[in-house]
Protein backbone atom coordinates (compact mmCIF):
# COMPACT_ATOMS: atom_id res chain seq x y z
CA UNK A 1 0.00 0.00 0.00
CA UNK A 2 1.32 3.14 -0.62
CA UNK A 3 0.02 5.94 1.14
CA UNK A 4 0.50 9.81 0.21
CA UNK A 5 0.45 12.22 3.88
CA UNK A 6 -0.89 15.57 2.81
CA UNK A 7 0.40 18.33 4.92
CA UNK A 8 3.62 15.90 5.75
CA UNK A 9 6.27 18.48 6.65
CA UNK A 10 3.39 19.74 9.79
CA UNK A 11 4.12 17.90 13.10
CA UNK A 12 0.89 15.32 12.99
CA UNK A 13 1.66 14.56 9.43
CA UNK A 14 5.62 14.53 9.49
CA UNK A 15 5.25 11.81 13.05
CA UNK A 16 2.76 9.78 11.03
CA UNK A 17 4.64 9.37 8.27
CA UNK A 18 7.82 8.30 10.15
CA UNK A 19 5.78 5.95 11.69
CA UNK A 20 4.13 4.12 8.73
CA UNK A 21 8.02 4.37 7.52
CA UNK A 22 9.66 2.55 10.68
CA UNK A 23 6.13 0.08 9.80
CA UNK A 24 7.25 -0.54 6.36
CA UNK A 25 4.37 1.42 4.86
CA UNK A 26 5.65 2.79 1.40
CA UNK A 27 4.92 6.47 2.58
CA UNK A 28 5.28 9.88 0.07
CA UNK A 29 5.05 13.09 1.74
CA UNK A 30 3.36 15.75 0.46
CA UNK A 31 3.47 19.69 0.62
CA UNK A 32 2.78 23.10 -0.94
CA UNK A 33 6.01 23.20 -1.44
CA UNK A 34 8.33 20.81 -3.07
CA UNK A 35 11.78 21.99 -1.54
CA UNK A 36 9.91 21.61 1.53
CA UNK A 37 8.55 18.08 0.80
CA UNK A 38 11.87 16.96 -0.63
CA UNK A 39 13.79 18.08 2.86
CA UNK A 40 11.43 16.28 5.08
CA UNK A 41 11.56 12.97 2.56
CA UNK A 42 14.93 13.03 2.89
CA UNK A 43 15.10 13.00 6.73
CA UNK A 44 12.56 10.48 6.42
CA UNK A 45 13.91 8.13 4.12
CA UNK A 46 10.80 8.45 2.34
CA UNK A 47 9.96 10.27 -1.37
CA UNK A 48 8.80 13.72 -1.23
CA UNK A 49 6.46 16.09 -3.76
CA UNK A 50 3.51 18.35 -3.92
CA UNK A 51 0.43 17.50 -2.56
CA UNK A 52 -0.75 17.07 -5.95
CA UNK A 53 1.98 15.01 -7.44
CA UNK A 54 1.49 12.97 -3.90
CA UNK A 55 -1.91 12.24 -4.63
CA UNK A 56 -0.83 10.80 -8.26
CA UNK A 57 -0.38 6.91 -7.60
CA UNK A 58 -1.50 6.38 -3.68
CA UNK A 59 -3.58 3.80 -2.41
CA UNK A 60 -4.66 6.07 0.37
CA UNK A 61 -4.65 9.99 0.93
CA UNK A 62 -4.05 11.19 4.39
CA UNK A 63 -5.21 14.67 4.55
CA UNK A 64 -3.05 15.67 7.23
CA UNK A 65 -3.35 19.33 6.71
CA UNK A 66 -3.90 21.98 9.43
CA UNK A 67 -7.72 21.92 10.38
CA UNK A 68 -8.39 25.49 8.78
CA UNK A 69 -6.72 24.09 5.86
CA UNK A 70 -8.47 20.91 4.90
CA UNK A 71 -11.83 21.97 2.58
CA UNK A 72 -9.27 23.99 1.08
CA UNK A 73 -6.73 22.17 -0.07
CA UNK A 74 -9.41 18.76 -0.58
CA UNK A 75 -11.64 21.17 -2.97
CA UNK A 76 -7.91 22.24 -4.61
CA UNK A 77 -6.96 18.69 -5.20
CA UNK A 78 -10.58 16.95 -5.84
CA UNK A 79 -8.91 16.18 -9.74
CA UNK A 80 -5.61 14.86 -8.11
CA UNK A 81 -7.09 12.67 -5.76
CA UNK A 82 -10.17 11.19 -7.77
CA UNK A 83 -11.63 8.33 -6.44
CA UNK A 84 -8.68 7.60 -4.06
CA UNK A 85 -9.79 7.08 -0.52
CA UNK A 86 -9.27 9.57 1.70
CA UNK A 87 -8.39 9.29 5.81
CA UNK A 88 -9.59 12.85 7.60
CA UNK A 89 -7.53 13.59 10.91
CA UNK A 90 -8.17 16.77 11.57
CA UNK A 91 -10.05 18.64 14.20
CA UNK A 92 -11.49 21.96 14.01
CA UNK A 93 -11.35 23.26 17.62
CA UNK A 94 -11.79 26.65 19.71
CA UNK A 95 -9.42 27.63 21.79
CA UNK A 96 -11.24 29.84 24.75
CA UNK A 97 -10.10 30.89 28.40
CA UNK A 98 -11.98 28.22 29.85
CA UNK A 99 -10.44 25.26 27.50
CA UNK A 100 -10.48 23.92 24.24
CA UNK A 101 -14.07 23.09 22.91
CA UNK A 102 -14.87 21.22 19.89
CA UNK A 103 -16.07 23.12 16.65
CA UNK A 104 -19.78 24.11 17.08
CA UNK A 105 -20.72 23.01 12.95
CA UNK A 106 -23.20 20.10 13.26
CA UNK A 107 -21.49 18.28 10.65
CA UNK A 108 -18.22 16.93 11.39
CA UNK A 109 -15.08 18.52 9.41
CA UNK A 110 -14.60 14.64 7.42
CA UNK A 111 -18.16 15.11 6.46
CA UNK A 112 -17.59 18.71 4.66
CA UNK A 113 -14.31 17.29 3.32
CA UNK A 114 -16.62 14.19 1.85
CA UNK A 115 -18.97 17.38 0.12
CA UNK A 116 -15.41 18.56 -1.50
CA UNK A 117 -14.53 15.20 -2.77
CA UNK A 118 -15.63 12.45 -5.50
CA UNK A 119 -13.67 9.73 -3.01
CA UNK A 120 -14.80 7.70 0.06
CA UNK A 121 -13.44 9.67 3.10
CA UNK A 122 -12.55 8.12 6.61
CA UNK A 123 -12.09 9.41 9.42
CA UNK A 124 -9.60 8.38 11.83
CA UNK A 125 -6.66 8.55 14.30
CA UNK A 126 -8.06 11.81 16.14
CA UNK A 127 -6.99 10.30 19.81
CA UNK A 128 -3.50 10.17 18.45
CA UNK A 129 -0.89 12.59 19.08
CA UNK A 130 1.82 13.55 17.08
CA UNK A 131 4.11 13.52 20.40
CA UNK A 132 2.80 9.54 20.66
CA UNK A 133 3.25 8.86 17.21
CA UNK A 134 6.59 10.31 17.57
CA UNK A 135 7.76 8.32 20.53
CA UNK A 136 10.57 5.50 20.13
CA UNK A 137 7.93 3.00 20.69
CA UNK A 138 4.52 2.60 19.00
CA UNK A 139 1.47 4.35 21.22
CA UNK A 140 0.31 1.88 23.45
CA UNK A 141 -3.17 2.78 22.49
CA UNK A 142 -6.76 2.31 20.48
CA UNK A 143 -6.81 3.97 17.48
CA UNK A 144 -10.26 4.97 16.24
CA UNK A 145 -12.06 4.71 12.62
CA UNK A 146 -15.11 5.29 11.09
CA UNK A 147 -16.37 5.72 7.23
CA UNK A 148 -19.12 4.85 5.02
CA UNK A 149 -17.57 3.35 2.37
CA UNK A 150 -16.94 -0.24 3.75
CA UNK A 151 -13.66 -1.24 1.39
CA UNK A 152 -11.76 2.35 2.36
CA UNK A 153 -12.53 1.90 6.26
CA UNK A 154 -11.07 -1.61 5.93
CA UNK A 155 -7.74 -0.01 4.14
CA UNK A 156 -7.48 3.12 7.11
CA UNK A 157 -8.31 -0.13 9.79
CA UNK A 158 -5.12 -1.86 8.43
CA UNK A 159 -3.36 1.02 8.28
CA UNK A 160 -4.24 2.03 11.78
CA UNK A 161 -3.16 -1.30 13.04
CA UNK A 162 0.51 -0.97 12.64
CA UNK A 163 0.63 2.40 13.66
CA UNK A 164 -0.14 1.52 18.07
CA UNK A 165 0.38 -1.25 19.31
CA UNK A 166 -3.14 -1.15 20.33
CA UNK A 167 -6.41 -1.68 18.53
CA UNK A 168 -8.04 -0.16 15.12
CA UNK A 169 -11.32 -0.43 15.79
CA UNK A 170 -14.51 0.41 13.72
CA UNK A 171 -16.41 3.08 15.32
CA UNK A 172 -19.01 3.01 12.89
CA UNK A 173 -20.35 5.51 10.26
CA UNK A 174 -18.92 9.09 8.84
CA UNK A 175 -21.04 10.48 11.39
CA UNK A 176 -19.64 9.39 14.42
CA UNK A 177 -16.36 11.59 13.25
CA UNK A 178 -18.73 14.44 14.99
CA UNK A 179 -17.69 12.32 18.06
CA UNK A 180 -14.28 11.51 17.65
CA UNK A 181 -13.39 15.37 16.43
CA UNK A 182 -14.86 16.05 20.01
CA UNK A 183 -12.65 13.78 21.44
CA UNK A 184 -9.71 15.93 20.50
CA UNK A 185 -10.47 18.48 22.64
CA UNK A 186 -11.23 15.84 25.76
CA UNK A 187 -7.99 14.92 24.97
CA UNK A 188 -6.14 18.40 24.64
CA UNK A 189 -7.86 19.78 27.75
CA UNK A 190 -6.51 16.44 29.51
CA UNK A 191 -3.05 17.12 28.57
CA UNK A 192 -3.05 20.34 29.41
CA UNK A 193 -4.55 20.07 33.05
CA UNK A 194 -2.60 17.07 33.86
CA UNK A 195 0.44 17.62 31.86
CA UNK A 196 0.67 14.31 30.52
CA UNK A 197 0.00 12.73 26.52
CA UNK A 198 -3.44 10.82 27.01
CA UNK A 199 -4.30 8.22 24.76
CA UNK A 200 -7.56 5.52 25.08
CA UNK A 201 -7.68 2.26 25.36
CA UNK A 202 -11.15 0.73 25.41
CA UNK A 203 -12.25 -2.16 27.84
CA UNK A 204 -14.84 -4.91 27.24
CA UNK A 205 -14.56 -5.73 24.03
CA UNK A 206 -13.95 -9.76 22.11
Amino acid sequence: MRVAVLGGTGPFGRALAARMREAGIDVVVGSRDAERARETALELGCDGRTNAEACADADLVVLAVNADAALGTAQDLRGSIGSTPVLSVASELRFTKGGVQPDPDARSLAERVQGELDAPVVAGLHSLAAASLAGEEPPDEDAFVCGDDEEAKRLVLDLAGHLTSGRALDAGPLASARALEGLTAVIVNLNKRYRGHAGIRVTGLG
